[in-house]
C-alpha cells in the first residue's frame, strides 16, 4: 500500500510475500512499516523485513479493525493536516478471493471517505465518490473503460446525476433492491458524478500501460 505522501505500509499478506520472486526485489521495495494483527504472517517474512530495518508494528490488541484500516490510520496520522487534502493511497491485493475481505475493504474507503483511497486489482479499481464533491474524472480510454458502474453502499441515492455514460442517471433513485448502475459505458473523456450520497466508483482497468488517469 502506497500513500501520496511517500508513507509506504504493508499489511501482512502472505500472498504478497509468495507474488514477490527473488531478493532483488524484496531489498528494493522497502515498506516504512509492517502493520496488522500479525496472525497470518510468516516468521522468516516478518524477520526479513525487520533486518531491512521496517518498523514492525504489531496491533494483535485489536480485533475490531482490519489490516487495512490499521494501515490507512496509520498513514493518515503520520500525515500533516496541510498534506491530506493531496494525498491517495493506492492498495494493490485488495480485490479479488474471499467476499467477506473485500467487503471490509469497501468498508475501509467509507471509513475514511475524506481521504482518497484505491483499491486495484488487475481487472478494475474501486474508490469512494464523496457526496461532499461534484465530481468529474477524467478518462484515459487507452487505460480504463468502457465498463463502469455507481453503487450505492449503506445508504440509498436517492438523487444522483451524471454525464459521459452510455446510461446516464438524472436525479435518478438507486438502492439495492431496487435500481443500481451496474454495467454502465464510458462514452465520454469526461465523467461527471453528482449525488445526496457517497457512491462507489468502479471501472474496468485494460491490460498494457497502466498510465493512471486523473480527477478532478
Amino acid at each position: 500500500m502506497f500513500g501520496g505522501t511517500g508513507c509506504h505500509c504493508l499489511r501482512d499478506r502472505q500472498s504478497l510475500w509468495e507474488y514477490l520472486c527473488d531478493f532483488w526485489i524484496y531489498s528494493s521495495y522497502k515498506p516504512d512499516g509492517v502493520k496488522g494483527d500479525m496472525d497470518s504472517i510468516r516468521r522468516e517474512v516478518l524477520g526479513f523485513y525487520s533486518k531491512l530495518g521496517c518498523n514492525v508494528i504489531d496491533e494483535s490488541h485489536d480485533q475490531d479493525t482490519t489490516d487495512l484500516h490499521k494501515c490507512v490510520s496509520h498513514i493518515c496520522n503520520l500525515t500533516p493536516e496541510s498534506e491530506k487534502p493531496n494525498l491517495c493511497i493506492l492498495v494493490t491485493g485488495a480485490l479479488g478471493g474471499r467476499f467477506d475481505h473485500e467487503a471490509g475493504n469497501i468498508n475501509v474507503l467509507y471509513c475514511f471517505s475524506n481521504i482518497r483511497i484505491i483499491l486495484l486489482s488487475d481487472d478494475c479499481l474501486i474508490q469512494v465518490l464523496p457526496i461532499t464533491h461534484h465530481h468529474k474524472i477524467h478518462i484515459q480510454s487507452s487505460v480504463v473503460g468502457p465498463h463502469c458502474g455507481l453503487i450505492p453502499v449503506g445508504m440509498p441515492s436517492c438523487h444522483s446525476t451524471t454525464s459521459g455514460l452510455k446510461w446516464n442517471l438524472t436525479n435518478t433513485e438507486m438502492k439495492f433492491g431496487g435500481l443500481v448502475s451496474t454495467s454502465n459505458m464510458i462514452t465520454e473523456d469526461t465523467v461527471t458524478v453528482q449525488s445526496d450520497s457517497d457512491l462507489l466508483w468502479t471501472v474496468s482497468i485494460k491490460s498494457g500501460d497502466r498510465t493512471w488517469f486523473t480527477q478532478s
